[in-house]
């Protein structure tokens, strides 16, 4: 189930890039199969030695093609092992709200992308996030959990600070939306509810079959409840008068155009 929409954040074969907090590895499993050069990492090393099972049983199966590389490893995202302009993509997917210091990682993640590189964030959407909040105490108050709600125009205007160029924006996941309210409503941990376990039902087999029904019901209410949040951004080319030159140059951003929904 992927955040990200690669057809609004295409991905070029050979593209260097970044899953940072990649967890169980979703969106850099998909990387690799459209032939980048991925880097995974995540500080949960349990989650990290997966991940790399998985790149190795994908190559073997040949699933991945030709000058495709994945690599899986631990790290901290406030202090990345990479040098300077490291990667031409980063995603962050659902990491933001866990992490205290969201700015660092911001300023860690425009550090190591080059410029005119593409950076993809995707966080829990204010709305339905709001709902789970008020539904039980359980669901954010443990170790790790969520420590904030962002509304759009705050993630962006972070990501502006940050020295990035947001150009669009968009809701995911709407269906999942009221499973995760039904699970706050008979607790978190309680996966027996009748109310629970038959969502849950709904949900995978909607992921496994992709019936035309639930897809089109989950672009229609992705706009009004979609349990995540989706920001793209440039990070612009150093003016030209910094690197010699007279005029400032091209961004490759085009005209912004991100609608802050919240």
């Amino acid at each position: 189930m992927l955040t990200v929409d690669f057809s609004r954040f295409p991905l070029a074969p050979g593209d260097r890039v970044l899953d940072l907090g990649c967890g169980a590895g979703r969106h850099a499993f998909e990387c690799y199969r459209r032939g980048a050069r991925v880097v995974a990492l995540d500080q949960n090393g349990e989650e990290i030695r997966e991940v790399a099972k998985w790149f190795a049983a994908m190559k073997e199966a040949g699933e991945v093609p030709a000058g495709a590389t994945a690599t899986a490893m631990e790290g901290d995202a406030l202090a990345l092992p990479f040098p300077d302009a490291s990667f031409d993509v980063v995603i962050i997917s659902e990491v933001m709200e866990h992490i205290p210091d969201d700015k660092g990682v911001l300023a860690e993640m425009v550090r190591v992308l080059r410029p005119g590189g593409r950076i993809a964030v995707t966080v829990p959407r204010y709305g339905p996030e709001k709902v789970c909040w008020t539904l039980s105490d359980a669901y954010h108050e443990v170790e790790g959990g969520h420590i904030r709600i962002y509304k759009a125009d705050e993630l962006l205007a972070r990501m502006r600070e940050a020295g990035l160029r947001p150009y669009g924006t968009h809701h995911a996941h709407a269906l999942h939306s009221p499973y995760w309210w039904l699970k706050c409503a008979f607790g978190v941990d309680n996966d027996k509810a009748l109310p629970v376990r038959a969502y849950h039902k709904l949900l995978v087999w909607d992921i496994m079959k992709k019936p035309l029904a639930t897809r089109i019901a989950e672009r229609t209410l992705n706009p009004v409840m979609g349990k995540s949040f989706v920001a793209y951004a440039t990070k612009p080319h150093l003016p030209r008068t910094e690197a010699g030159s007279g005029a400032d140059a091209d961004t490759g951003a085009g005209t912004e155009t991100v609608a802050a929904a919240k």
